[in-house]
């Protein structure tokens, strides 16, 4: 696999829906031990409530609530914004008929209960292998939970919601969540922002940060100072 199709595997978003909140907690552990950015659900009604159309995986639990995992997945199978992201559930029915209802919905793998953690992780990277994309840079999309910013469209979105930022809250943001985890120091993010400016102070990059940390709501928790070192976007 080449680095770029192999950073976008590395970068994906994962939702597990499970009515079992230790195995939910257990999953998202490990997930996230292999780099990949996880959040869970404990019914289907609470996964429906998320902006689903920034993961690049689900794994569904079938038997939950009044909305199973198999109502779930033809729910979003037949919206256009979700149609695309591929789904392996997960569940303590092995049944052939199960499994095939799984199959005919559309889901890309099945896994039974009870189940080893590294046959999971196995499943989901081969999964993403399959299915994620390399997108040209030019349409992409950077997405961080409810948080999305389009590069090309010059937009950013909280929960659906458009944020008005400024040129240089917006190339901020979008240099710190192309790099999620990695600190950028004030030079750095002078360099890459203020590039074409022949003179800007450190403070400005600072204030910055501030108004852009206001905007975000929820999410300038996310953009952390590292004293002496800079500023990071953090998963929390």
């Amino acid at each position: 696999m080449d680095s770029l199709k192999q950073r976008a595997v590395n970068n994906s978003r994962i939702l597990v829906v499970d009515d079992e909140e230790d195995l939910c907690e257990i999953l998202k552990y490990n997930l996230e031990n292999e780099g990949f950015w996880v959040d869970t659900a404990n019914s289907a009604e609470e996964a429906l409530k998320l902006n689903l159309s920034v993961y690049n995986l689900m794994l569904l639990d079938v038997m939950m609530g009044e909305i199973s995992g198999f109502k779930m997945a033809s729910m979003l199978k037949k919206n256009k914004e979700t149609a695309s992201i591929p789904i392996i559930f997960i569940t303590a029915r092995d049944t052939e008929n199960d499994t095939i209802t799984g199959f005919n919905l559309g889901a890309d793998d099945y896994i039974s209960k009870p189940f080893s953690l590294r046959e999971v992780i196995v499943r989901v990277k081969a999964v993403l292998r399959r299915t994620v994309e390399v997108k040209d840079t030019a349409s992409e999309v950077l997405s961080y939970k409810g948080l999305s910013l389009d590069i090309q469209q010059k937009k950013v979105m909280i929960d659906g919601e458009d944020v008005s930022l400024t040129k240089k809250e917006f190339e901020i943001l979008k240099l710190l969540l192309k790099s999620p985890n990695k600190v950028f120091s004030r030079e750095d993010i002078l360099a890459q922002i203020w590039s074409d400016e022949v003179y800007v102070l450190d403070r400005t990059v600072d204030v910055n940060i501030t108004r852009l940390r206001k905007k975000v709501g929820d999410y300038g928790k996310c953009i952390i100072t590292r004293l002496g070192y800079g500023y990071c976007f953090e998963d929390k």
